[in-house]
């Protein structure tokens, strides 16, 4: 068997989903994918299933927030990995902040369950077909999610506060 390398993997995904890698790369040699919100969990599927790859280990997933990015608000990127191979591998969905819906992974791999729920949690995003998506570590109560960029990093009518102490002028 070949050594899986990024370009060997990036080769196999491509072969089988000719249309849908929108766009990679490689920072810090971690072969990093985009594919559209539709189509992630098929092609996870299939990696995980595909016995040259075996991508049999969902390391996290993970919410981030691009507010200035239109029709890219929210992005879920989840890191995996093949033990059998030894590579890992991150495949991003970005998605639409009208349409922050995607499906889950849980009838994939059963550690999902909670990684969506805190993702969920933090910015909102909703996984199609979760079995208990709810909070996990905020107040139900809350009516926000707080990890989304969509209020002021600091008080501005704070007046105990001299940016001077902080490292910053007062220009």
């Amino acid at each position: 068997m070949e050594k899986l390398n990024n370009e060997a993997i990036l080769k196999h995904i491509q072969e089988a989903f000719p249309t849908d890698v929108l766009f990679h790369e490689e920072p810090y040699g971690l072969l990093t994918i985009e594919v559209s919100p539709s189509k992630g969990h098929e092609i996870i599927e299939w990696l995980k299933n595909h016995e040259a790859l075996s991508v049999n280990y969902l390391t996290n997933i993970a919410g981030v927030h691009y507010p200035e990015d239109a029709g890219r608000e929210f992005a879920v990127v989840y890191q995996l990995h093949s033990w059998k191979n030894q590579f890992r591998l991150r495949l991003k969905c970005y998605l639409a902040k009208d349409q922050i819906q995607i499906s889950t992974l849980t009838d994939l791999f059963a550690g999902a369950n909670w990684m969506e729920r805190e993702t969920y949690d933090f910015f909102g995003i909703e996984f199609v077909g979760h079995p208990d998506l709810r909070r996990i570590l905020n107040e139900d109560s809350m009516d926000y999610f707080p990890m989304r960029k969509e209020y002021a990093l600091e008080d501005a009518t704070r007046e105990d506060k001299d940016d001077r102490y902080f490292g910053r002028s007062n220009n």
